[in-house]
Parts: C-alpha cells; structure tokens; sequence
C-alpha cells in the first residue's frame, strides 16, 4: 500500500494560482500511475489529471487542459498539480490517488485507483 497525503489548498481569487502537493509513502511511489481528482460540493467525484509512472506522460480532463500541469517528482515521492487562471467552478476538495493502470489515459475514472488521500480544500472566490 501507499499513503498519501496532500496540501497546498486554500482560498484564492478568480484568476489567480495555486499549486498541489502529495506526499507518497510505503511502497514505492514509482510503482504507480498517479492522478488528481476532485469533488465539487453537492457533486459525484471527477477526474483531473493522470500521469504515467516516469512523469512521461499526462492525460487532462477538458476542464483542465491549458490550465492545470500534473507533474511529479520520484525522487521526492511527490506529485503535484499547478493550477493557473482558477475559476470559481473548480471549488472543490481535491485529491491524489495511486492507480495500477498501465495506460495512463485509461485511468480516468475512480475505479482505477487504489489508494487515496484525505483531500485538501481549495476555494476560488469571485
């Protein structure tokens, strides 16, 4: 198992930035196909953004395309999700989690992961 941890949430105006982190420990962060999920208030969990296990590859939700970069780093055994130009819509808890898929582009869904962090807040106010 892997546990993870996140943080780098919090409230931000319209139009401005922040930047996610998740603390993997336990196995080996490396192992595993990581994304970012989030849940808006009233509303079913969506995806974000995925990336392969080298870093070599993302995938985006539209929502996210142009806006969010999903990077991670193995020799920390961090991941993290910059997010530009944020809009109220994505209000939401946010969420790292660790997945076994193979193709990264398949791993959209929760589903695929396995392993979840608590979540971390993050409010845009317009």
């Amino acid at each position: 198992q892997v546990q993870l941890v996140e943080s780098g949430g919090g409230l931000v105006q319209a139009g401005g930035s922040l930047r996610l982190s998740c603390a993997a420990s336990g196995r080996t962060f490396s192992n595993y196909a990581m994304g970012w999920f989030r849940q808006p208030p009233g509303k079913e969990r969506e995806f974000v953004a995925a990336i392969s296990r080298s870093g070599g590859r993302t995938y985006y939700a539209d929502s996210a395309k142009g806006r969010f970069t999903i990077s991670r780093d193995n020799a920390k055994n961090t991941l993290y999700l910059q997010m530009n130009s944020l809009k109220p819509d994505d209000t939401a808890v946010y969420y790292c989690a660790a997945s076994s898929a193979v193709l990264v582009r398949t791993a959209t869904t929760p589903r695929e992961y396995h392993n979840w962090g608590q979540g971390t807040q993050v409010t845009v106010s317009s």
